[in-house]
């Protein structure tokens, strides 16, 4: 396997956009030899369509696009980020408007850190910002080998 995988795909900040990041992320991890029943595969599914949907529902129309960029790095990493060029930062909000909403920076972090990994938050030079989490990539690994760093 190459040290170093990505991909990329920018979409329109709409509804179907998310279904569609979500696709174009699991055909790629599909590609990089990672099963579609494995439970990262579940998990990186669903971390990719919370991401998309706060892109589309938090940018209030100010992020046309977003991108979502996936990274293989040496075998051991996958980082995943979505980027747009909204200027606010995800937050949690409080327990009174989680009720309802807001519980999506909540499944990222709970999902990232059972899988042993990280969220992350970088700016972007036009004043947005991409969201990223990095997961220990296990494919290939032998049982019991434990994936260490970032």
């Amino acid at each position: 396997m190459a040290d170093h995988q990505e991909a990329s795909v920018t979409l329109p900040s709409g509804p179907a956009s998310v279904a569609a990041a979500r696709r174009y992320v699991a055909e790629v991890l599909s590609e990089w030899g990672l099963p579609d029943e494995a439970e990262t595969a579940d998990s990186v599914r669903l971390i990719v369509s919370e991401l998309a949907t706060n892109a589309v529902q938090h940018t209030f129309g100010q992020s046309p696009t977003f991108t979502v960029d996936i990274r293989l790095e040496r075998g051991e990493w996958l980082r995943v980020g979505v980027t747009d060029s909204h200027p606010r930062w995800p937050k949690r909000l409080p327990a009174a408007v989680q009720q309802d909403n807001g519980r999506g920076m909540v499944i990222i972090r709970w999902l990232t850190a059972e899988a042993g990994g990280r969220l992350s938050v970088t700016p972007t030079e036009d004043g947005g910002k991409t969201v990223w989490i990095a997961l220990p990539w296990t494919v290939g690994a032998p049982a019991g080998t434990a994936v260490t760093g970032c």
